[in-house]
């Protein structure tokens, strides 16, 4: 099942923003899971993605940032499951 990881950092607007729509769409997904991630927490994950947040992965790609379509991320869940 597809794996979604959404990576914030503390008050991003954009953040707090994408937050429900991930959660609701993932939560449409049984077996899909998914992980909060602030990039403040990862040296990495800060000097790649300081720039682009909230940014969306699934099954470790990148599928959005700054604005999460619920639309798009359900197909990709839906495509991702499908080829699991």
């Amino acid at each position: 099942m597809p794996a979604v990881i959404l990576l914030t950092k503390p008050g991003c607007h954009l953040c707090d923003d994408a937050r429900p729509i991930v959660e609701r769409v993932v939560a449409e997904h049984p077996g899909t899971t998914l992980q909060e991630r602030s990039i403040l927490d990862d040296d990495a994950l800060r000097e790649e993605y300081a720039e682009d947040i909230p940014v969306v992965l699934v099954d470790g790609r990148v599928h959005s940032n700054w604005h999460v379509d619920a639309d798009r991320l359900r197909r990709a869940l839906e495509k991702a499951g499908a080829s699991a």
